[in-house]
């Protein structure tokens, strides 16, 4: 195998890596905001964790955060706004990406 073929392997493999753990952080994210808006909402214990498993499942529905937005906002109404929720992916993203790497 030549430098040229290692180095196109060891990019793909960079690249796999980084799509794989960007996934994993989404989730996660979805997860955390899920929790959160289900104590808004008044759920806790196992509804609290089912409601976060139906945000991370929203998540597929199509491509970028729309989707995620759109859930949450529409099951909590007036209990936060739009810049609220927004923050709080922001937010919850940065704590998975982090919580992820402690992980490693």
């Amino acid at each position: 195998m030549t430098t040229f073929d290692d180095r196109e392997n060891a990019f793909e493999s960079k690249f796999a890596h980084d799509a794989e753990m960007q996934f994993k952080a989404e989730a996660r994210r979805n997860k955390l905001l899920g929790l959160w808006a289900a104590d808004l909402m008044g759920k806790s214990g196992d509804d609290a964790a089912a409601y976060a498993k139906e945000v991370v499942r929203a998540d597929f529905e199509e491509a970028g955060d729309e989707d995620v937005y759109r859930k949450v906002a529409g099951d909590i109404g007036d209990k936060a706004d739009e810049a609220t929720i927004r923050a709080k992916m922001a937010e919850f993203m940065a704590e998975a990406k982090s919580q992820l790497l402690t992980e490693l």
